[in-house]
């Protein structure tokens, strides 16, 4: 592993406005800048924030400090604590053990580390089969590293560690990190092969979207799988085949992938061959909403219609604009499935509420005047724990089409 570079941090004493410390006490992660009351020195990044009760005068919590962020203090620890080594590998630890069912199955590439939801704001941490891949999305880590790195490797016991920055730290003269960078270990291709429930699939660990896949729908891909045997597919915000792969090692006989990146759906395609299967496996490279029409005017038909679409409120002011979004796609989606069919229709936006997103999908149906059937209704697997109501994204819904 590299020697990292030294970064001095110093102690800052905090009060918050009173509706902010309530929160922290809650569990709520996030202090943001208009919510803290006195302090009593300027902070530079990942400076260590003493947060004290504003009655008692004691300390009641602690938190990193993040200068360049609206999230002015992201807590780490809701009790008195020292961020040294035996806290972080006791953090680490706690995170490992949640994950300890999902690697008794035919499973290694997992997400260790899920940002403030295992009191890491800001850090995630996935692990394909044997590479660490450490996203940083905040600065504030970048003092911890050293003690944070080599607990991650003993315990997941990788041979590698591949560090991905977001788009504003690639830029920050905080680190002399580059977006890809191998910190730890050698990388012989920055495409790693894994496997999730006995599936192989692939990642690009260097130049893929975020830490090169997307985990958290692990558990929905193996349920479409099961569903698949004898049927007809269709993938929707496909990427790299995810559904699709498990669709086809199911035994479906037909998959279609839709998505509007070519590179994607080409990855897509070699994924599928990365496991046994008879079925046949189509691409379609068009915007989701051009193409779902296009096979509506086309009068296709599929047993199984999944559509999983990326985040479309990522702000608040794009809530509304995201709800007729997802009204659209189920409208859409429902006119595609066939008789006794099955729509899956997901979402990972967090700021559409599970029932809303829900709600949205059920009236769409209803408007079709086809008869449903709910036939379960999922969130985040278990490497992607729950921390705190904004840390929940990931909502899907089971719909049989009976009529």
């Amino acid at each position: 592993m590299i020697k990292f570079p030294h970064i001095k941090t110093q102690r800052l004493a905090i009060k918050l406005k009173a509706t902010a410390e309530k929160l922290v006490k809650q569990g709520h992660p996030w202090i943001f800048e208009d919510s803290i009351a006195k302090q009593n020195k300027d902070g530079n990044t990942g400076d260590i924030a003493i947060l004290f009760d504003q009655r008692k005068d004691k300390v009641f919590a602690i938190g990193l400090y993040d200068p360049d962020s609206p999230i002015r203090i992201k807590v780490i620890s809701p009790v008195p604590a020292t961020p040294d080594n035996a806290f972080f590998k006791e953090k680490i630890h706690v995170a490992f053990s949640k994950r300890n069912q999902l690697l008794k199955t035919d499973t290694d590439s997992y997400r260790l580390l899920f940002g403030e939801n295992d009191g890491f704001p800001g850090l995630i941490a996935d692990v394909y089969k044997d590479v660490l891949v450490v996203k940083f999305y905040t600065g504030i880590w970048f003092p911890y590293i050293e003690m944070i790195l080599p607990e991650l490797v003993a315990i997941s016991k990788v041979a590698t560690v591949v560090v991905r920055l977001s788009r504003n730290l690639q830029k920050s003269a905080l680190h002399e990190f580059k977006d890809g960078q191998v910190i730890h270990g050698t990388l012989s291709s920055e495409v790693i092969y894994f496997k999730e429930h006995g599936i192989r699939f692939s990642a690009n660990v260097i130049h893929g979207h975020k830490t090169g896949y997307f985990l958290d729908h692990r558990h929905n891909r193996k349920r479409v799988g099961e569903m698949s045997k004898g049927k007809k597919v269709l993938d929707v915000f496909s990427y790299a085949g995810g559904f699709s792969v498990h669709a086809l090692a199911g035994g479906a006989t037909e998959v279609l992938s839709l998505d509007i990146s070519a590179q994607a759906l080409e990855v897509a395609l070699e994924n599928g061959k990365l496991n046994p299967s008879t079925g046949q496996h189509k691409i379609m490279a068009i915007d989701a909403f051009v193409g779902l029409q296009q096979l509506i005017d086309d009068h296709k038909k599929f047993d199984i219609v999944v559509i999983d679409p990326p985040s479309f409120a990522k702000s608040a002011r794009e809530i509304e604009s995201a709800k007729h979004s997802y009204n659209r796609l189920a409208v859409l989606g429902t006119q595609l499935v066939a008789k006794n069919g099955i729509l899956v229709l997901a979402s990972c936006s967090s700021r559409i509420t599970a029932q809303q997103f829900f709600d949205i999908s059920e009236q769409a149906i209803v408007k079709s005047k086809r008869s449903y059937k709910v036939i379960e209704k999922t969130f985040h697997d278990s490497d992607h724990p729950i921390g705190f109501p904004e840390g929940a994204y990931l909502k899907c819904g089971y719909y049989r089409l009976e009529s």
